[in-house]
């Protein structure tokens, strides 16, 4: 994990940019192993959790039809999410994620381990990425902030 953030760190402070991050499943581990690092204050600007449905609308901005027609685990989620964050924060780079970790919680259609993310940068740039891990509710959590690092740090080196 400290290697992907020092991947993060590196590209963001060169650029002299910042990142913010918004929680769900994963309940603000992005943004402990992104603090974790020292000098995390030059590039990591906050971090939010937003477990509950409440405080997705509340402080990102995630409008109840959202969540009513797609659910709180859902791409239109991740992506309002994200942009509500950026929105709200001196940010030039954000990641959402909102996931169902288990044990319990999943569905036919969106099962355990069932987890998106978004991530936005500058130039009304937004992508987001749908996972099905495997494992139980640590693990799901672990690897959804693996994906979450991975996939800042490929965007960052690919916009370079």
């Amino acid at each position: 994990m400290e290697q992907r953030v020092a991947v993060l760190a590196e590209a963001l402070l060169a650029r002299r940019e910042l990142l913010a991050t918004a929680e769900s499943c994963t309940g603000g581990w992005v943004a402990k192993v992104c603090t974790d690092r020292a000098g995390s204050s030059g590039w990591f600007e906050r971090g939010l959790v937003t477990y509950s449905n409440a405080a997705k609308q509340e402080l990102l901005g995630v409008s109840a039809a959202t969540l009513e027609r797609f659910g709180a685990v859902s791409e239109q989620t991740v992506q309002e999410m994200v942009l509500g964050l950026l929105r709200h924060s001196h940010a030039r780079w954000g990641l959402a994620i909102s996931g169902i970790a288990g044990p319990g919680g999943g569905t036919a259609d969106k099962p355990v381990g069932t987890v998106w993310i978004a991530w936005a940068g500058p130039g009304d740039w937004l992508q987001t990425g749908h996972y099905r891990f495997q494992g139980d509710r640590d693990a799901v959590r672990r690897q959804s902030v693996e994906a979450a690092l991975d996939g800042l740090g490929h965007r960052l080196l690919e916009r370079a």
